[in-house]
């Protein structure tokens, strides 16, 4: 065959993507993806644009509105943009709106703190939308501006005659379904975000409104951070009321607060920095960390706790069953994050602020309350002996069982990858040797790895970490992903881009998905917002007609199917995995050509937090509470045939 002749490269060949053409071009770019998640996207960076102002003390009031028709509009009573014509030539608004990387955010004066995309967002914003109108309040006046296709100015600042408030800014845009692949607003998930941030200001009033039902709720937390945690904690069993610290070091505001909780056996961190969560930490974590294990060591030592044959205590100790909200503000011209995203604080002045702030502050608390204190630092003697067993533990592991860090058979269990390229691998846990037998058959061996896991796993919310560390299907688990658990996790060390969970479609499969999701919630919970969590979804049945098969997944899909099937049939309900052979396990579920995977997201960290410690801990009336307030009991499903029925109909 022969090749096709590339044309010459010249400069005609050279693009110039003028104005917003570029965000249109490539948006991945610019909000990370095209889905639900970059629509949301749109909403945070509007809404990141308003909390800026109360953050800088000029607001304290934000309203979103969700219309019909998935608009978004983002309301504050802060200074409102400046109208004057700018030196680019152009009004102001229009250079905030239709250029990148312009805005206050460049400096120290106009925002001493700002959560944004430092000037990049509201025109983004703007570029991926339909429409967007910009409604401004300032010096008497209510001025507009709109924009239509991305960004084209439609005409300048006019003048509206009846100004509805006295300052502020007021933004409404409907992203463009020409450039997102689902443009619904979910009202959850902005009721999140405007909750989190009420909790983080203090005094801040969030609305929000959802014209499409009817729906409107109203935050507002005068405790702030301390209100926050005891929502993380609302169902658990808690040793004492929320410690507070609160202040300045360097000009760098440090606020947390934190509590422990009995019978919860991990920590639970939420850091943000200028109201932004940094789900990867960063330096603000790691001061916050190591105050916490000189403090607590300090004052065992001068309290004699902590006899001087005794080793120190380890901070994992010291932060067993912690639930903490850490809150920082940096000023613009120190605030450095790794990488783009912003989920991780580079800063090395707030690791030194944090760790000066919280270690003063916690060693005079300790010393005033010694009840609290004795009852916190016998938890992390606790926690210590329960390290120590565990280390133990690991050590006759790998003695025993020679399981190894990396791809290794453990016991014949493991099926390992051939290629070592943990940005392609995957992982599938599988229900049962049945099964895992066909899984490693119907794989791809070059970068699909079985782990086939036997009966139920263990429930990691009700068991103290030696106890699940001696679990050998957990150890199993934890050495062949090779992140590491707990305080210990890095998600540079994972072994596979996808850990699939791949199981039968029944309750017990269900049970099996939600007890590795708990695992993985409460000891990789990185695993989970780093987006590598998937659930395997197997087909429910199977339709033949003489040489044909196809494949339904779920009840409505089969009546589709047969709907357009002529003549006799047979359906085959598929009650577990085993039931199908290696090509149709292939086929259906692992092959990435035709499968479907559901990946696995945290949406809310508190709601989800308070789910799992509801349904998967030992507490039986919140569980019972729950359930009868959000299952229906009822069972319409008909399709009760194992091997179907022959014939033209099906009901």
């Amino acid at each position: 065959m022969a090749k096709e002749k590339i044309k010459s490269y010249t400069s005609d060949e050279i693009q110039v993507l003028k104005g917003l053409e570029a965000v249109r071009k490539r948006p991945g770019m610019y909000i990370g993806s095209t889905d639900s998640r970059g629509i949301h996207h749109l909403v945070w960076e509007i809404m990141d644009n308003a909390i800026d102002e109360v953050l800088s003390e000029f607001a304290n009031h934000v309203t979103i509105i969700i219309k019909k028709g998935n608009i978004v509009q983002v309301s504050d009573n802060g200074r409102g943009i400046p109208i004057t014509m700018h030196k680019e030539g152009v009004p102001t608004p229009q250079v905030v709106y239709s250029m990148l990387h312009a805005g206050g955010k460049f400096d120290n004066t106009t925002y001493k703190v700002a959560g944004g995309l430092h000037g990049v967002g509201a025109s983004v914003v703007n570029a991926l939308s339909e429409w967007l109108e910009v409604e401004i309040h300032r010096d008497g006046k209510c001025y507009t501006q709109r924009f239509e296709d991305g960004g084209s100015v439609i005409h300048k600042p006019k003048i509206v005659n009846d100004p509805k408030k006295e300052h502020g800014t007021t933004v409404c845009f409907k992203p463009d379904p020409s450039i997102f692949s689902t443009t619904y607003i979910d009202y959850k998930q902005c009721v999140q975000r405007l909750k989190e941030s009420a909790f983080l200001i203090k005094g801040l009033k969030g609305e929000i409104y959802d014209e499409r039902n009817g729906q409107h709720e109203v935050f507002q937390y005068s405790e702030g951070i301390v209100e926050y945690v005891k929502d993380l904690t609302k169902t658990k069993e808690i040793m004492h009321e929320p410690i507070y610290i609160t202040g300045t070091y360097n000009n760098i505001y440090i606020e947390c607060a934190f509590q422990y909780t009995s019978k919860t056996y991990s920590e639970n961190i939420l850091s943000f920095v200028n109201n932004i969560r940094t789900r990867d930490g960063g330096t603000h974590e790691t001061g916050f960390r190591s105050a916490l294990t000189r403090s607590f060591n300090e004052y065992g030592r001068l309290k004699k706790i902590l006899k001087d044959k005794d080793p120190n205590l380890d901070g994992t100790d010291i932060r067993d069953g912690i639930t903490a909200v850490l809150s920082i503000r940096v000023p613009e011209d120190i605030l450095q994050f790794e990488g783009q995203t912003k989920s991780k604080l580079g800063s090395a002045d707030a690791k030194f602020a944090v760790e000066q702030i919280v270690s003063e502050k916690l060693k005079f608390f300790l010393f005033e309350n010694g009840e609290i204190a004795t009852m916190l630092m016998n938890n992390a003697l606790r926690a210590f002996k329960e390290r120590e067993a565990v280390r133990k533990a690991k050590e006759q592991s790998r003695e025993v069982k020679a399981i190894k860090t990396k791809n290794v058979n453990m016991n014949g269990k493991l099926a390992p990858v051939q290629e070592k390229n943990p940005k392609t691998n995957e992982l599938f846990l599988v229900e049962g040797d049945s099964a895992g037998g066909s899984a490693k058959q119907g794989r791809d061996r070059r970068f699909q790895a079985i782990l086939p896991l036997r009966g139920k796993v263990i429930n990691a919310e009700r068991t103290r970490s030696e106890e699940l560390l001696k679990n050998e299907e957990i150890m199993s688990m934890i050495y062949t992903i090779g992140t590491g658990i707990g305080s210990e996790f890095n998600i540079s060390k994972c072994n596979y881009n996808k850990v699939i969970i791949m199981t039968d479609a029944d309750n017990d499969g269900a049970h099996i998905q939600i007890l590795l999701l708990t695992f993985f919630f409460r000891y990789m919970p990185g695993l989970i917002e780093n987006g590598h969590v998937y659930i395997a979804l197997p087909p429910l049945y199977k339709i033949s007609q003489k040489n044909e098969q196809t494949y339904a997944w779920s009840d409505e899909e089969l009546k589709e199917r047969i709907s357009e099937i002529k003549g006799n049939y047979e359906i085959q309900r598929f009650k577990g995995l085993g039931e199908m052979n290696y090509e149709q396990l292939w086929e259906t579920t692992m092959n990435p050509a035709t499968r479907t995977l559901i990946k696995v997201n945290i949406e809310d960290f508190s709601d989800a937090d308070n789910r799992v410690s509801v349904l998967m801990g030992d507490e039986v009336d919140p569980r019972r509470e729950w359930i009868e307030k959000n299952i229906s009991f009822d069972n319409d499903d008909n399709f009760d045939l194992a091997i179907g029925e022959v014939g033209d109909d099906y009901e």
